[in-house]
């Protein structure tokens, strides 16, 4: 699969300290890429002091123009989110805030500081044409998708060269909420505790955190993607369940998920990725299987458990 060039440029990542924001700083220092990341509260960990960071609030306009006029990046990558699945009346406000705002304020600086290439992270929650329902359902997912739309009116009306990745259900390796399907039941198997689990009847497109990441650096050059939506995904459907099995037997776990523990979501929609356009557009596919990741991602939790007790 062929790469972009990064080496000797600049980069501005947004969600730099998230799952897979810090996955991709990694990779892009990996390739000789100057990365720079951005975060509310001043943050230095052992593992990225090669990372230069820069404190904003993306939520104020000011502050995303002073970052951008001052990196100068050659590319933006926006991962910084407020990423849930609650479907609760105070979700309204932070996911407004974290996603839509922050967006339109990212996408804003980047015009009026010379347009560098931005690629966005969207979601496989978003509303699609053709939709039925169209009704986003939840408030995270009507917030990424009025943040879409906006980054098709930046780019239409604007000129601005912004490639949309709408991503899907990422798991794997490294520090992340363990509120989330995947690092919470495979905690709870380690410990020999029973997760608490919906009915586990959704199907859901997995995606391998390290596919996500090589989607992102193809799509940092991919001139001929400027203003179009790619799914980043399997192209595969998996149910929870399945999932889940998979993880016990990984981890040979004596305690049983308890399915239907937990209610299911109201108005969960059921995608799988059209995998053409990144082919075509990016040249990228996924190579990791859903087994050989969450065996990677049991393994990596597994080492920290044991670090834990000792």
């Amino acid at each position: 699969m062929p790469r972009a060039d990064l080496a000797g440029r600049r980069a501005l990542v947004t969600g730099a300290t998230g799952f897979i924001g810090s996955a991709l700083s990694r990779r892009l220092l990996e390739l000789g890429t100057e990365v720079y990341g951005v975060t509310r509260r001043a943050h230095l960990r052992d593992d990225d002091a090669s990372l230069r960071w820069r404190v904003a609030d993306l939520a104020d306009p000011e502050a995303v123009l002073r970052v951008l006029k001052d990196v100068r990046p050659d590319v933006v990558f926006h991962l910084a989110s407020h990423v849930s699945g609650d479907r609760s009346l105070t979700t309204v406000g932070p996911t407004l805030r974290d996603n839509l705002l922050t967006t339109v304020n990212l996408l804003t600086a980047a015009c009026e500081s010379g347009c560098p290439h931005v690629v966005l992270a969207g979601s496989m929650e978003e509303s699609y044409p053709g939709d039925e329902p169209l009704v986003p359902g939840s408030p995270y997912a009507a917030a990424k998708t009025a943040a879409a739309v906006y980054a098709q009116m930046f780019h239409a009306l604007y000129e601005l060269p912004i490639v949309h990745l709408r991503v899907f259900m990422v798991y794997g390796p490294g520090p992340q909420d363990y509120s989330k399907l995947v690092p919470y039941a495979i905690r709870c198997l380690l410990r020999g505790e029973s997760p608490l689990l919906s009915s586990g009847n959704r199907e859901v497109d997995w995606v391998y955190v390290d596919d996500v990441v090589e989607a992102f650096v193809a799509a940092a050059d991919a001139v001929d993607a400027a203003g179009a939506t790619v799914d980043v995904g399997s192209g595969e459907l998996v149910t929870l369940r399945v999932l889940v099995e998979h993880l016990v037997r990984l981890v040979g776990a004596e305690a049983a998920p308890q399915f239907g523990a937990r209610v299911d979501r109201p108005l969960e929609r059921q995608r799988v990725a059209d995998l053409a356009p990144a082919q075509d557009l990016l040249a990228w596919t996924p190579a990791t299987s859903l087994y050989t990741g969450l065996a990677r991602t049991v393994a990596w939790f597994r080492d920290r458990e044991q670090h834990r007790e000792t």
